[in-house]
């Protein structure tokens, strides 16, 4: 959501920011923009895609060493080129670029317009640097002095950099509850709102904390202070990410790329977690809280979207294994019910980003009331894997397409050893049937290898299908957030309307919708509620819909009953999320490419979702 890349050094800044923007992309936006600072503050911007703007600013200045560019996701304001940053101050002295939200923009602004300002866009954006240059004109404080006064000012959240035409040689950045990263490279500084920008040019990066504020010399002078004029010593980590992560490497769309890599990104996110031969499952990240999880009486899982439905299979793998109540939450909805929670409870916060705003939120509110915070997220050095007591990363690597395939895959991953090394310490789990588990789970890679055989298949299936105007997915038991997880997908990437139900509620509503136009997905793999589904069926048949089924392979009830059937490997029942969820992955891919949908883009959405 929203896109911020910024340079200063000795190189032309254009070139560097245009690339990071590109490199932004799949965070989804709707307009773009650029200012580059010579002899002038040239600022440059449209609504549209980054290719837009590189049309738009041909034949222009674009000469200089420090510059700021953005992409830009609309809250305040429509998608248009007014509304687009970065946002020049009144004088066109400063200009800024912002992630997050002002909330209370409104008064503000009201002040602001009774002192003579006048506004050319509709964001909340624009109030702030106005704001700013106020306190910085009537104060008589310098620029970075200007921005914290500011700051203590506004309810919100933001990542903001700052450009001031008079200082060339100086970036300002802060950020609150949306994520920033400075790049150090040889007398050059890189700023972004994460790291794909910025790995390319150096692996030396500072995460910003909330409420803090960084001053960027070009000489090479770097310093952070609150915004309680707190001075803060850096923390330099290395980056991890490698570069070949962040391109296609030969594949159509990264979405289709990010599908191919689940047997690496499950297998990545048991190595050294899972050792079969020992006999050991340990998640090194949550060690210390081990004997607490142990001695839980309650679990809370607080997610959304494709999070969510991981979370929905942890529930079920934690209570049948563990035997501790599991509640899960959408995270959105958590904070704002006033929740019952207790200080011996756990909460387990999930994120393919780590910097979902309202996980955030729900992570600080349960923190307020004592309970202890286990976060599961892809990102190292995100918002989310400082705010918790402790957590596991996924290793799923960069996922660049904004509809999540293999953070999903590797959120189950993490959850199911998660839930094995509870039972096994707590001893809810015989030795036996803990062995059978963990050797099955051990070969799941390989049977995700082979799952992805069935793609040439499901492309014919999409030919059928691809006109569709409405879907239902249904599936029971651990394959009923399966069920939910594909309808997503189909309605994230392709815009055709879909439902995930449990199989048993299909007759308490959803029935009513399938006709001899309806495809009806149906998850029936020959495990647990195998004999209900099949009656599910039939239920389905006997109405005219069109049953595409998920089913083990050699399963010849199923295969005889569907219009059409896409074989998986049998696995154990609590393992069959991690297998049935890739042809459903295929399924919504080849639909949307058929109907020219922007698969790694989609429309309104955005990937990591910094607002709420």
């Amino acid at each position: 959501m929203c896109g911020i890349v910024a340079y200063i050094g000795p190189k032309q800044a254009y070139p560097i920011l245009i690339k990071g923007l590109h490199r932004l992309e799949y965070r989804g936006y709707d307009s773009a923009g650029v200012a580059i600072l010579n002899s002038e503050l040239n600022l440059y911007k449209t609504h549209g895609k980054v290719n837009d703007l590189e049309e738009a600013v041909k034949g222009k200045d674009l000469t200089g060493t420090i510059g700021i560019a953005h992409t830009r996701w609309a809250t305040h304001g429509e998608p248009n080129d007014v509304n687009a940053h970065p946002h020049f101050s009144y004088s066109k002295n400063l200009a800024i670029i912002h992630n997050g939200i002002i909330e209370n923009y409104a008064p503000l602004k009201q002040e602001l317009l009774k002192r003579g300002y006048v506004f050319e866009s509709e964001t909340d954006t624009e109030v702030l640097i106005h704001l700013i240059e106020d306190i910085q004109l009537n104060e008589s404080v310098a620029l970075e002095e200007a921005l914290q006064i500011a700051l203590n000012q506004v309810v919100g959240a933001y990542a903001i950099v700052i450009i001031n035409k008079h200082e060339p040689d100086k970036l300002v950045v802060a950020r609150k509850g949306s994520p920033l990263v400075i790049g150090i490279g040889e007398k050059e500084f890189f700023v972004a709102s994460d790291a794909t920008p910025i790995v390319e040019y150096t692996r030396d990066v500072v995460y910003l904390n909330d409420e803090e504020i960084a001053v960027i010399n070009r000489n090479g002078d770097f310093k952070i202070r609150t915004i309680s004029n707190i001075e803060k010593t850096p923390y330099i980590q290395t980056l991890e990410i490698n570069l070949s992560a962040l391109e296609k490497e030969g594949f159509e769309h990264f979405m289709l790329k990010e599908i191919y890599e689940q047997p690496k990104s499950i297998r990545d996110s048991m190595r050294g977690r899972l050792i079969v031969q020992k006999g050991v499952v340990s998640l090194g990240g949550i060690s210390e809280y081990k004997q607490k999880m142990v001695n839980a009486k309650r679990i809370i899982i607080v997610a959304c979207g494709t999070s969510w439905h991981a979370g929905i299979v942890g529930e079920y793998l934690i209570e049948e294994l563990t035997r501790i109540p599991v509640e899960i939450e959408y995270a959105s909805e958590f904070r704002y019910r006033n929740p019952i929670i207790y200080e011996d409870d756990i909460v387990i916060a999930i994120s393919q980003s780590g910097e979902t705003a309202d996980t955030l939120a729900a992570i600080e509110l349960a923190k307020s009331k004592g309970a202890t915070i286990i976060g599961i997220c892809n990102v190292v050095g995100s918002s989310i894997a400082r705010a918790t007591h402790a957590g596991s990363y996924t290793h799923a690597g960069p996922e660049i397409g904004v509809a999540s395939t293999k953070a999903f895959t590797s959120q189950v991953t993490i959850l199911t050893l998660m839930a094995l090394m509870i039972a096994e310490a707590k001893g809810t789990i015989s030795q036996s049937r803990y062995h059978q588990l963990i050797t099955e789970l051990d070969t799941i890679p390989s049977k995700v290898e082979k799952t992805l055989l069935v793609n040439d298949k499901i492309i014919e299936l999409a030919k059928i299908f691809k006109d569709s105007r409405n879907a239902l997915y249904l599936g029971r038991g651990y394959n009923y957030p399966v069920a939910m997880e594909g309808a997503l997908k189909l309605k994230e990437i392709s815009y055709i309307h879909a439902e995930g139900y449990p199989a048993a509620e299909m007759k308490h509503g959803p029935i009513a919708l399938i006709d001899e136009e309806m495809p009806v997905v149906i998850i029936a793999t020959n495990k647990g509620t195998y004999k209900k589904v099949i009656s599910n069926i039939q239920e389905v048949k006997a109405r005219k819909g069109k049953i595409i089924a998920i089913i083990t392979e050699g399963d010849e009830t199923v295969k005889e009953l569907a219009d059409h059937y896409i074989e998986v490997p049998e696995t154990e029942e609590m393992l069959v999320p991690l297998i049935a969820t890739i042809p459903l992955q295929l399924l919504s891919y080849h639909i949307a490419v058929m109907r020219g949908c922007n698969v790694d883009q989609p429309r309104n959405l955005a990937k990591s979702v910094t607002v709420e």
